[in-house]
């Protein structure tokens, strides 16, 4: 008889909430076409099954309680319901934080994680950045880059003259200002705390702003595809697990570097190791240490995997001079996704 420990078994993909954010689509697209729905990617016959909705408190719940028990597997196991499946989804395990996706990910709770890193209109998302250079262990193996199209949504029936209120999560709201100032200029705006939520038991006159994969969720109807005042909006998103992937030949390397000393020059010296090896940077981002008041590391993208001679120079170069040199990740450059 097959058998295996049940602490093997782990959730496979941990993401921040809730359902229907673009987060949730980020985590679908992921698994989609990155790869890791595949034997070489994150799925085997011997991991645990979650389904949409499952929480991060309830897969610690099960992984804590099952710590020493051994089971059969069976191929023929019935899988577990979901009272919402979209095509090919995955076992995912919602998350109420960024924080928390980390945690799953450090604990080895759950394979992979999915965060949102950067957006095209706000910028940096520091929470993302300041867990992987300060507390987090885990890697980046991927990054995704998500087209962002706000949806105008409404419950069945619901016609654009009907409607008295629109709600979403506040950056929405703002990104659609001028679309919903032409169009619904009497409507009264709601704030609420994710475009999924707003979108959630709809009722006459009642709009939320959104994904359609909120919309297709709470059986709700999108009036109006793609009300955003930015047209070009995205977001990049990253994977994040416990092992660098192999070189591809198309990569990008992320790094956390920390000063000695603050003194003149220091910039120029980082900026120049990578010119010496002809290494272009895509990012280069300031973010406070939390030492003290002026005290600032670099976090840095820049072309090239940690394995190619050329990087490898270059850092090697850079930890004779700084206090620390932090490989966050080398993965492929992303291709631009379409939403779920």
């Amino acid at each position: 008889m097959n058998t295996m420990r049940r602490s093997e078994k782990k959730p496979q993909m941990a993401y921040l909430g809730p359902q229907g954010t673009y987060s949730h689509e980020a985590a679908l697209a992921a698994w989609r076409n990155c790869g890791f729905g595949t034997a070489e990617g994150l799925a085997t016959t011997s991991d645990a099954v979650l389904t949409p909705g499952a929480t991060a408190a309830s897969a610690a719940a099960t992984s804590a309680s099952t710590t020493d028990a051994v089971a059969p597997v069976s191929a023929a196991a019935p899988t577990p319901v979901a009272t919402f499946t979209p095509p090919a989804a995955p076992a995912l395990i919602e998350c109420a934080s960024i924080g928390e996706v980390f945690e799953l990910v450090d604990r080895g709770r759950v394979a992979y994680g999915v965060v949102p890193i950067e957006n095209a209109l706000e910028g940096s998302v520091n929470e993302t950045l300041d867990a992987f250079a300060f507390t987090s262990g885990a890697l980046i193996v991927r990054e995704l880059v998500l087209d962002i199209h706000h949806n105008l949504i409404a419950a069945p029936g619901t016609g654009l003259r009907d409607i008295r209120s629109v709600a979403s999560h506040p950056q929405a709201l703002a990104q659609c200002r001028r679309w919903l100032a032409r169009n619904l200029p009497n409507a009264v705006t709601i704030a609420t705390t994710s475009t999924a939520e707003a979108a959630r038991d709809l009722q006459p006159g009642e709009a939320a702003i959104g994904t359609a994969l909120a919309a297709e969720m709470f059986a709700a109807t999108v009036l109006e595809e793609q009300i955003e005042d930015h047209f070009g909006n995205q977001t990049r998103f990253v994977v994040m697990g416990a092992r660098m992937p192999a070189p591809t030949g198309n990569d990008k390397t992320s790094l956390a570097l920390f000063m000695k000393e603050d003194r003149p020059g220091t910039l120029l010296m980082i900026l120049a190791e990578f010119a010496y090896a002809g290494l272009n940077l895509t990012k280069i981002q300031s973010r406070p240490t939390k030492r003290a008041l002026g005290d600032y590391m670099f976090w840095i993208d820049v072309e090239g995997h940690a394995d190619d001679l050329s990087l490898k120079t270059a850092l090697d170069s850079l930890r004779l001079k700084m206090r620390e040199v932090k490989v966050l990740g080398s993965y492929s450059v992303a291709q631009a996704e379409a939403g779920v």
